[in-house]
């Protein structure tokens, strides 16, 4: 559902590797590299080591989130996972009003970086 959602917003996804774990090329603009994205944990080797911000979506408040190490900045962001509206009727719209609610908080994150 994830993939549908990042291409209904223009995405363009290329499934790299098939599997258990599938990896995804995510492409946002036809002349940058894509973004890599797979399933993975926050100690994953894949992810930066240092130098880098740390976006916490736990819903436990910034407090219950796991230590990230090497994470200059912890940014908390929490919202609700439209997961639970798996298999539902309501489970495209909720999918979409997600990415709309992480969009915008992003965006505002972004905006606020000299």
């Amino acid at each position: 559902m994830v993939v549908k959602t990042l291409e209904k917003s223009g995405f363009k996804v290329r499934v790299i590797s098939e599997g258990i774990n599938p990896v995804y090329s995510i492409k946002y603009d036809k002349n940058e590299h894509p973004i890599i994205g797979f399933s993975k944990t926050y100690d994953d080797n894949f992810n930066p080591q240092s130098e880098f911000a740390a976006i916490m979506t736990c819903l436990q408040t910034d407090a219950g989130c796991p230590f990230i190490a090497g994470a200059e900045k912890r940014i908390p962001i929490t919202y609700d996972d439209p997961k639970e509206f798996d298999g539902r009727s309501q489970q495209e719209a909720k999918y979409q009003e997600r990415r709309l609610q992480i969009a915008t908080e992003l965006f505002y994150v972004f905006s606020k970086i000299n």
